[in-house]
């Protein structure tokens, strides 16, 4: 294995794709209630999206402030639980709309290993969709480990607990359906929490005594 991390360099004008909106807005509707969603997403400053859903990339400012409202808001079970539902959806949104199922198909039939590294390949040339102007890096090992300096879900959250599940719950969902069914993706570090980035450890191999 190469030990050697590999990263890839993130352009510099901070817009990240609209499903870290929208499908945060989402989950906080199902989870929460409309009433109690548009508070925050108003909160945020971002109440145009409530009916007009952004349709192209928006400004990571805006992403920090609605992840920030929702964790200032919400007892952290509960914000954990609307940002992991909130990437599972996203990682569906990825897989019916923006990975060609030949593609999908192809990951599918190579070893697990090789198969996320042809994941990670694509993730790494569009990393600047969901990281800003933060950096994405990719440091293969066991276990693999993803990390995201300058993340721009931390830009508001200096001192706080983790709070990238957003992310952890997004790649899972990639690993699960492409890799295999028992991928875990964990935040191991955060900038939130202090760390010099935040960081997700990648594994997909069943553990002892799992059914």
């Amino acid at each position: 294995m190469d030990p050697s991390p590999s990263a890839t360099a993130i352009p510099p004008h901070g817009r990240i794709g609209p499903n870290a909106i929208i499908r945060v807005i989402d989950a906080l509707r199902a989870t929460i209630g409309e009433t109690a969603c548009a508070r925050i997403v108003e909160e945020a400053g971002l109440a145009t999206y409530l009916d007009q859903p952004p349709q192209a990339m928006v400004d990571e400012t805006e992403v920090a402030r609605l992840h920030g409202a929702l964790r200032a808001n919400l007892d952290r079970e509960t914000a954990e639980a609307v940002c992991r539902d909130a990437g599972e959806a996203t990682a569906g949104y990825l897989l019916a709309n923006r990975i060609p199922p030949a593609a999908q198909s192809v990951i599918k039939l190579l070893p697990p290993g090789l198969g996320s590294r042809a994941l990670l390949a694509g993730i790494g040339r569009h990393a600047w969709t969901f990281a800003g102007s933060g950096l994405f890096t990719i440091r293969h090992g066991t276990p693999l480990v993803l990390s995201i300096a300058h993340c721009p879900l931390c830009h508001s959250l200096a001192g706080h607990a983790p709070a990238c599940s957003y992310y952890a719950a997004t790649f899972e969902g990639l690993y699960r359906v492409l890799i295999s069914p028992h991928a875990r993706v964990r935040e191991i570090a955060c900038q939130a929490a202090g760390a010099p980035a935040c960081q997700f450890a990648v594994t997909w191999t069943r553990a002892a005594g799992e059914s």
